[in-house]
Order: C-alpha cells, then structure tokens, then sequence
C-alpha cells in the first residue's frame, strides 16, 4: 500500500468516524422522544457541505473524495429526518431544509449551467467548498472565547476534539499529496482550532471537574 492510498484510508476512516459521533445526538432524541437541546443547523448545514465536496469529488474523479461525503450525507439526511420526527417545531424546521434545499438547488445550477466544464467549473467549485468548511471550522470560536472568560470546558466534546484533529490532519496530507490546495486550506483550520481545544482541557478541566453543574453539551 503506497502512500496515497494509506492517507485515503486515513480520510475515510477518520471522516466517518467523526460523522457518526451525530449518533449520540440520534440516540438522545430516540430515548427521550424529543429533540430539545439538540442543535439543528449544524445537521443541515453539514449535510449542504457533504453535498458540495461529493459534487466536487464526481468532477474529480477522486473516489475518496465521493465515498466519504456520500457517506457523510447519508447520515446527516438521516439526522434532519429523525430532528424532524421529535422536533416541536416542525414548521421552522421545515422552513430552514426547504430553504437549504433551494440553495442547494440554485447552486447546482449555476455550476452546471453556466460554468463551462472543466478546470473553471471544479476550481470554482473547490473554492466555494473551501469557504464553507472554513467557516463551519471557524464557527465555534466564539464559543471557545466564553469557554476560556467562564473556565468551563464541559461543553466540549474530547472524542469530537480529537475525531476533528486526526480527520483535518488526513485530509491536509492527501491534499498534500494531491497537490490540490482546495482540500488542504479548508482543513487547516481544524488542526488549529482542535489545538485550541485540547490546550483548554489542559488548561480548565480541573476547574471543570470541580463544578457542581455538570451540564455535557457539545460543540
């Protein structure tokens, strides 16, 4: 196994990974029959980013690339659907995937239509795919500003900190390897900001522990 393919396996197995760790979320909706505290753009939004990098991955011909985000937004769309069943405010939701969907929807069309095939229509796409996952990393930075003013790490999630850390690093040297920057700069910022995180558990998890008002939650 050459090194190309060893990285490939590390992206799918990582990505993955870090796409199921949504189960727990699933299985707290299951046991408790609501979705109260559940969080449901981040599903949807992961699911609109799942869609644009399998889109690139078609265009690219990069089975890695397809397998993990098809994957991916096969879990995702299984989320939305179970959020939907328990949600109490179904018409919001509803709202937001219809709204998404038409995004979605345009987006194609504009990539398909009025991009010529080839190296314009796969750049655009990989720099408009670029900035939504770099935004969807950058996101929660403003949650790790009140993390480190309240010293209180319990609504971060280890496992997720770390799926994140070993799933941007795989993708940054396939990416590497690729000699494609569209896949190295966007996940860049996950190693950073999982960095962040695990220099906050090190830094507040005895702080953290020491609290009466354990409240896990996730980011």
């Amino acid at each position: 196994m050459d090194l190309l393919q060893l990285l490939s396996w590390a992206c799918i197995v990582f990505t993955v990974g870090m796409f199921s760790t949504g189960l727990t979320d699933l299985k707290k909706m299951r046991d408790s029959k609501s979705a109260d505290n559940i969080q449901f753009l981040p599903f949807l939004t992961t699911c609109l980013n799942n869609l644009g990098w399998l889109y690139y991955g078609i265009l690219k011909r990069d089975q890695t690339i397809v397998l993990v985000n098809f994957i991916g937004a096969l879990l995702q769309i299984l989320y939305i659907i179970v959020y939907l069943h328990y949600t109490k405010q179904k018409r919001l939701v509803m709202s937001e995937t219809l709204g998404a969907g038409m995004v979605l929807t345009c987006g194609w069309f504009y990539f398909a239509m009025f991009l010529p095939e080839g190296d314009t229509r796969l750049s655009q796409l990989g720099l408009t795919c670029s900035v939504v996952t770099v935004s969807m990393y950058l996101s929660p930075l403003t949650d790790l500003v009140e993390i480190v003013r309240s010293g209180d790490v319990q609504r971060l999630s280890f496992p997720l900190t770390v799926a994140t850390l070993f799933t941007s690093t795989s993708w940054v040297f396939y990416g590497l390897q690729l000699n494609d920057y569209y896949i190295v700069v966007p996940n860049a910022p996950g190693i950073f900001t999982s960095l962040i995180r695990f220099y906050l558990f090190w830094r507040f998890a005895s702080i953290s522990h020491s609290s009466p008002s354990y409240k896990p939650m996730h980011i």
